[in-house]
């Protein structure tokens, strides 16, 4: 979309991919609706612990939408708020933007910068890095795989 990226850390290249397909994907156009779910940042684990993952909402009423599926799911999800202001930490000094943010917020400034790729869809970004794999039983969980067939029901519902 004509955004510069500064390369800050090597080890957020997910979020690049991210952006690309962000874009990408609103060009196609007639969406209802774009949601990426990824294990983008340690800082969610930290914040969220392995229960929750962090979600990450341009538009309040789609929030409420997808916290609706999510309980319907019985996958947790927290709302994480997304102020303008941290963005200034992921304003690049060579590019427009650069790959990571400051010392704190972590999964905000993350989302933060995802948010700048996309112009009029209701999106949503859930940072599941702390729910893809339980402790308990050592193996992965398939977080999101009923939240993503709830939402998808929820919109096929309405037709």
């Amino acid at each position: 979309n004509g955004i510069t990226i500064e390369i800050g850390n090597t080890d957020a290249e997910g979020r690049l991919t991210l952006a690309d397909a962000l874009v990408y994907v609103e060009k196609l156009g007639k969406l209802e609706c774009i949601v990426d779910m990824a294990t983008l940042t340690g800082a969610i684990i930290v914040s969220l612990g392995g229960e929750y993952a962090g979600l990450f909402v341009n538009r309040d009423d789609f929030a409420d939408k997808l916290i609706k599926v999510a309980k319907q799911a019985k996958e947790k999800v927290w709302r994480l708020p997304m102020p303008e202001e941290y963005l200034e930490m992921t304003k690049g000094k060579l590019a427009d933007l650069k790959n990571v943010g400051g010392s704190g917020g972590g999964s905000i400034t993350a989302a933060l910068f995802l948010k700048q790729f996309v112009k009029d869809t209701p999106w949503a970004h859930v940072d599941i890095a702390g729910t893809v794999w339980s402790e308990k039983s050592n193996g992965p969980t398939g977080y999101g795989v009923k939240l993503f067939v709830n939402l998808a029901e929820s919109y096929i519902d309405q037709q």
